[in-house]
């Protein structure tokens, strides 16, 4: 096994972090796939699956977040 450097450390993001990336990808998947009208997300849902994709990294490349 490759030696890992300890320049890139990855920990698991805060739950705050994770809950706030797991309700905008389920209310992009519920406003593409169930056809419901979410004012900003319905018209943005690849944008908002992104950003939640963006928190979720950031939790887990940031130490403490």
């Amino acid at each position: 096994m490759a030696n890992r450097s300890p320049s890139l450390m990855l920990t698991a993001p805060s739950t705050p972090l994770f809950l706030v990336a797991v309700v905008l990808a389920v209310a992009a998947a519920i406003a593409h796939y169930g056809n419901v009208a979410i004012p900003l997300i319905s018209p943005n849902v690849i944008e908002t699956l992104l950003l939640a994709f963006g928190v979720l990294t950031a939790g887990v490349l940031m130490r403490g977040a």
